[in-house]
């Protein structure tokens, strides 16, 4: 059997209490491979965060040294701009080099960490290198090729991840992309009892709190519908706590609020017990990102809730909602108050996107995503 470790990003959580995409990536990759005889998941978490941790894979547990700070990431950055070493973003995962360098060979899959492939050149294990989101802004083709070469492959979590990964790469670095899409607990995340005759209609957004999410967006599009028979729900703090101060885009959100004619509810961050019942009490769904989200996690669960889903034509979203929803022109409030007025309006369309988002959720699960994972693995050997 061979040991598969996942490498998180320094002091983020593997607990259903942060928000975080890439601990919910590994919970769902290491539940569905549980069964799997030829790989034994584990993953590096620094033994301060968070508990309860996820069960699904086992926790290698090591001291960190903390996630550099932004001043050291801008020394970093004019380092590596004449060609040297990112000292600071070494300093923080050498502890994680340092957890797995007397275990069995294994491979190392280095989440969002183009820094780890050179530094696990020194021990025994393999590494992948497993792309969540674009290569860091300021990381050259040169810089980035020599960070990736060491890889023995290199995931991205959607089609259009891949294409702008593979064009800052030498083309031979290029060569061993693969992707392996983001899945969906359809168990969890499943259509409740849907709207009751009379109700309001309620549109929720689900994410963080900051512009590139667009929830202003939304409260635009919401104040040209000019109707209160529409509720807006919006679920979300600017980071992963709920008991942060408001950050002046959060206020102004309460601002464009008092331009809708209906209801609108702010709700902080709601971890991953929350997050389920509180996406089955919406009727739509609304993804209007401004940036291009490599996959949305969330599209997908809303679509596995069984929401008609309104999204951003921006990044991956478009490949996990396919025609199973409405996309429409990022950061356009007119054009999303037309796509949320043709849901509202006519039950029978709501009706069967609803079914057409589960369809595609329930096609779209993490056992799948394993087994595009374990593809990669059993390519490399």
């Amino acid at each position: 059997m061979r040991g598969i470790i996942h490498a998180l990003t320094p002091g983020d959580h593997f607990s259903p209490r942060t928000g975080s995409a890439i601990p919910t990536v590994v919970h769902g990759l290491a539940g569905a491979a549980c069964g799997d005889k030829d790989y034994l998941q584990s993953v590096l978490v620094d033994g301060s965060t968070y508990r309860p941790r996820y069960e699904s894979a086992e926790a290698i547990e090591y001291v960190g040294a903390g996630y550099p700070a932004s001043w050291e990431r801008a020394l970093d950055l004019g380092l590596s701009r004449v060609g040297m070493p990112r000292v600071r973003a070494q300093r923080s995962y050498r502890p994680l080099v340092d957890a797995v360098r007397d275990l069995p060979s294994g491979v190392v899959v280095a989440h969002n960490a183009p820094i780890l492939p050179r530094m696990l050149s020194s021990t025994s294990h393999a590494s992948v290198f497993y792309a969540h989101n674009d290569l860091p802004r300021g990381m050259s083709t040169r810089e980035a090729t020599r960070a990736l070469e060491p890889a023995t492959a290199i995931v991205a979590v959607s089609d259009d991840l891949a294409t702008r990964i593979a064009s800052r790469v030498s083309s031979g670095v290029a060569r061993r992309i693969r992707v392996v899409e983001n899945g969906v607990d359809t168990e969890t995340f499943r259509p409740g009892d849907g709207q009751q005759p009379g109700d309001s209609t309620r549109v929720m957004f689900v994410g963080r709190v900051v512009p590139e999410k667009g929830p202003d967006v939304l409260l635009r599009a919401a104040a040209q519908l000019a109707r209160d028979d529409v509720e807006i729900v919006i679920v979300g703090s600017q980071g992963f706590d709920a008991g942060a101060a408001k950050s002046p885009y959060e206020e102004q959100l309460r601002s464009l609020a008092a331009a809708v004619q209906g209801t609108v509810t702010f709700r902080p961050f709601a971890d991953r017990d929350a997050l389920a019942p509180l996406l089955r009490s919406a009727n739509v769904f609304v993804a209007p990102s401004r940036w291009a989200e490599p996959s949305g996690l969330t599209v997908a669960e809303a679509m596995a809730t069984g929401l008609p889903t309104v999204a951003s034509r921006v990044g991956g979203i478009p490949s996990v909602l396919g025609d199973a929803g409405i996309l429409i022109p990022a950061d356009d409030p007119a054009a999303l108050a037309q796509a949320l007025r043709s849901v509202i309006d006519d039950d029978a369309w709501r009706e069967t996107l609803g079914v057409r988002a589960r369809r595609r959720a329930e096609e779209r699960s993490w056992r799948r995503s394993w087994q595009q994972l374990r593809a990669v693995l059993d390519e490399i050997g």
